[in-house]
């Protein structure tokens, strides 16, 4: 006959050695899902970082290329009333990007 005390023993030790196991493949599962995480949070930052760097020299630049512009068209008389048009039309432009832009990184 079996001891049912030896029974409880073995039983009881399998049942912590799985256990254990399974906490650790948990616990390993869960910080290599962390890691991943923040290497990717930190991915995303620097590539956001740098298309907001690249967005800002081209709009410098487009800056420095309408002056320029405006400069030329002041020049030949442009009537400011047209000129201001085109500059609110082309900030609703812009505004409705940005917006688009905001939208399409928040589900993202």
């Amino acid at each position: 006959m079996t001891n049912p005390i030896n029974d409880f023993y073995y039983l009881s030790k399998a049942l912590t050695e799985v256990l254990t196991e399974k906490a650790e493949d948990s616990l390993t599962h869960i910080l290599s899902d962390i890691g991943k995480f923040d290497a990717e949070t930190r991915q995303r930052l620097q590539e956001f970082a740098q298309e907001v760097k690249a967005r800002a020299e081209k709009a410098k630049q487009q800056s420095s290329n309408t002056d320029t512009t405006i400069t030329v068209e002041a020049n030949t008389e442009v009537d400011l009333q047209e000129l201001l048009d085109e500059l609110r039309a082309e900030i609703a432009r812009l505004k409705a990007e940005l917006n688009n832009y905001r939208q399409n990184n928040e589900d993202s």
